[in-house]
């Protein structure tokens, strides 16, 4: 073998190395493509998201990146007349495996969505419903994982004497985070959002900002956010999408200073969306 061959083989051998030591992403995306009958809403997406992170997807009106979003848990099953190609993969499992079971799977990719929608129930049962239907621990365990739960989405102080009262007597950022906490609840692994703050004011989305970048600690968050400056404060990772294309993914910092793409920068910058 010659020098050059043995540097070839050694190189090859090292990006192997490398490639087998890289930490395998908490949401696997491979050439994935989504139709609504004969309307194409994504194509060939593949790209990885980092577990214990917030990923941003931005983009136009009507560029698929809700319908990404529903992909991950397979909300998007509920409608009639949809076909994807490719995979998506949590931790390594195909969400689309035919042998997944759509409870189990919505219960690690939970989901906190534009409006708040609190069950007509208790504070307390708003919480301790998913827990008790699939039954994650025994029922005298309950009131404990209601308070651990509210202490995580910072809402404990606020309703710890109101625990009896409809959920829906709350305020509107009171009940977001309620609807975090009652994600929070199933033991998620990955928690998505889509636009959790649009319906909200200033003060309530600060609040449930925060809260978001706390909870990255312990979990993969994937937030879809026409807001880019929301984007900017707490995503790590930004994925901007267009035309049911991924356009430009990066981290937040470069994606917003100095974007690879033109689309890009004409998005950021206001020339388009």
């Amino acid at each position: 073998m010659t020098s050059a061959a043995a540097a070839r083989g050694r190189a090859g051998s090292v990006a192997a190395a490398r490639a087998t030591l890289a930490p395998r992403p908490a949401v696997d995306v491979r050439n994935f493509s989504f139709a609504y009958g004969r309307r194409q809403v994504l194509r060939n997406l593949s790209f990885g998201i980092e577990r214990r992170s917030v990923t941003a997807i931005i983009g136009p009106s009507g560029c698929g990146k809700s319908t990404f979003l529903r992909s991950i848990n397979r909300l998007n099953d509920l409608i009639p007349g949809i076909r994807h190609e490719g995979d998506i993969l949590v931790e390594g499992t195909s969400v689309f495996s035919p042998s997944t079971d759509l409870v189990a799977l919505r219960q690690r990719v939970g989901m906190v969505f534009q409006r708040p929608n609190p069950f007509p129930r208790s504070v307390f049962d708003n919480v301790a419903y998913g827990p008790a239907l699939n039954r994650l621990l025994p029922r005298r365990d309950l009131p404990g994982l209601v308070e651990r739960c509210l202490r995580r989405a910072a809402l404990w102080d606020e309703v710890k004497d109101r625990l009896d009262d409809s959920g829906a007597g709350l305020s509107g950022g009171q009940q977001q985070r309620l609807c975090i906490a009652r994600a929070l609840a199933n033991q998620p692994e990955v928690l998505l959002m889509d636009e959790p703050c649009s319906a909200l004011d200033p003060i309530a989305t600060q609040r449930v900002e925060q809260l978001i970048v706390e909870l990255k600690r312990d979990y993969t968050i994937v937030i879809v956010t026409h807001n880019m400056q929301q984007a900017a404060r707490v995503s790590d990772c930004t994925a901007f999408f267009d035309r049911g294309e991924l356009v430009e993914l990066g981290e937040t910092e470069r994606i917003f200073t100095t974007p690879a793409q033109e689309r890009t920068e004409a998005y950021i910058t206001g020339r388009f969306g």
